[in-house]
């Protein structure tokens, strides 16, 4: 069975925000992906906008297409 429930991560422990129906003791495994609610919606006109915008690839020291996560996701780092 997978289920996602979510959780708020005080004090070193994570708290879920709803009951589980597990037996006592039920061994799980969490993946742990954090929510980005700071990070304000942006309009995909927008974004577009942005991306048409900047240099062609032809020059090594500008932008590539390489680095369009960076407009898309401009608070996010990429590992």
């Amino acid at each position: 069975m997978v289920k996602t429930i979510t959780a708020i991560y005080e004090k070193g422990v994570l708290r879920l925000t709803q009951p589980m129906e597990l037996p006592e003791g039920t061994s799980i495994e969490i993946i742990v992906i954090p929510k980005l609610s700071h990070t304000p919606k942006r309009n995909p006109a927008d974004i577009l906008a942005e991306i048409a915008a900047l240099p062609l690839e032809n020059n090594k020291d500008i932008f590539s297409g390489q680095d369009h996560d960076q407009v898309l996701y401009p608070q996010q780092n990429f590992l």
